[in-house]
């Protein structure tokens, strides 16, 4: 099994967005797909509630609850044993203890972030401490770029600070209202249909791709301090 992890500590960056989207289209290619929602929010959980049975099935466990009486906490997040990929989905606001328990065991790091001032001078000291807690764990770290304009200033300054924390941008998500219709249906942008989803799935599938290529064939950055960068 493969575990998927989306971790932002700043809040409102897309970490759902990415989660579902990103679950959704791993079980329409066949894969057997869970999804943790550690968010006490628990948006992802409302999104599969809300998920039509016709479409292809993802296993949600709502890990922000405590175990139920008489139920160990490791029953209680258990997947199917036959379970491909496993996206995780957490809240905002990680201390340094509770994000190296986020990141322990997983394969994949995905750091959605906005291109604005404010999230990205967030992001700095964030990103610093990840780096700093994945050593042991050595995850691939990628960058989703959420609620892109494409030739904004807030886009040239998001590439100058992934120029310095030496941390690859794996895929740019557009902003627009495709998400928003996605999530009030429980679905993925891409199973909005081919015609609205053509400018959307191509970003999409660069970062499954991303997630799939060998490690061996996509060499880890070296780690690197990233500077706070001013507005």
């Amino acid at each position: 099994m493969r575990r998927i992890i989306v971790l932002n500590t700043k809040g409102g960056c897309g970490k759902t967005t990415v989660a579902t989207n990103l679950a959704s289209l791993y079980a329409a290619r066949g894969f057997r797909t869970a999804l943790y929602d550690y968010d006490p929010q628990a948006s992802s959980t409302s999104w599969l509630e809300i998920r039509p049975t016709e479409r292809p099935p993802i296993y949600g466990v709502a890990a922000f609850r405590g175990a139920a009486l008489g139920l160990t906490r490791s029953w209680q997040i258990r997947v199917p044993a036959d379970t491909q990929r496993l996206i995780i989905d957490t809240p905002a606001s990680l201390g340094k203890p509770e994000l190296l328990e986020q990141i322990r065991g997983v394969d994949m790091i995905l750091v959605p972030l906005a291109p604005s001032a404010i999230d990205i001078r967030a992001a700095t000291g964030f990103i610093r401490d990840l780096i700093a807690a994945n050593k042991s764990i050595r995850a691939r770290i990628g960058i989703v770029a959420n609620r892109v304009r494409e030739h904004s200033l807030g886009l040239q300054s998001l590439q100058t600070f992934l120029d310095q924390v030496e941390v690859p941008l794996v895929t740019r998500l557009r902003d627009c209202q495709n998400y928003l219709i996605a999530a009030d249906q429980g679905l993925g942008v891409h199973e909005l249909g081919a015609h609205r989803a053509r400018f959307d799935l191509p970003h999409w599938n660069r970062l499954l791709d991303w997630l799939e290529t060998p490690a061996a064939a996509a060499p880890r950055p070296a780690p690197a301090q990233p500077q706070l960068l001013h507005a």
